[in-house]
């Protein structure tokens, strides 16, 4: 779970470094060192749909990408992404860069028609993290490579797709 993570991590911030420039170097020395406890980010009796709007809008007013990560609280990898998402340096960087925004998809039975509307037919773990276009709205191409697959019991993934990053 833990190496999922950090491959999601790693690959945020090369991802970031093709599409936005150089990513920031984390201040802690590993996972273990993130403030306890760690967050609950998915507001699981919000409007989904209305989240992404809203963070899509906010995207065309300010240039920015939109980043959206599905999971539940009740996972340990998602919680643990939120706490490295909310370190300072990280916070900083993805509030210059994108619009986040975090919608929970309880056991795998919620929002998924939001899920749907990038192209994911089914969520095979999560964390889940998308970045989309904030001109079309749309998730830029589903049949690319994603990484960041886990042997554990959930497999987050980061699809992200540089050769996009002018239509971004």
């Amino acid at each position: 779970m833990r190496k999922s993570l950090i491959a999601v991590l790693v690959a945020l911030t090369l991802a970031s470094s093709f599409a936005a420039g150089a990513g920031p170097r984390v201040s802690i020395p590993n996972l273990a060192a993130l403030k306890a406890p760690l967050p609950y980010p998915y507001a699981e009796n919000s409007d989904a749909k209305a989240a992404v709007a809203q963070a899509f809008a906010r995207a065309k007013a300010s240039g920015k990408r939109v980043l959206i990560d599905f999971g539940g609280n009740w996972c340990p990898d998602c919680r643990i992404l939120a706490g490295v998402m909310d370190l300072p340096e990280v916070k900083s960087y993805l509030a210059g860069h994108y619009e986040v925004v975090t919608v929970d998809v309880g056991m795998f039975d919620k929002n998924l028609d939001v899920v749907r509307r990038f192209g994911i037919e089914k969520l095979k773990g999560v964390p889940t993290v998308v970045i989309a276009s904030r001109i079309s709205g749309k998730f830029l191409s589903a049949s690319s490579a994603c990484s960041a697959r886990s042997s554990g019991r959930t497999a987050g993934k980061l699809c992200v797709f540089p050769s996009f990053r002018d239509r971004l």
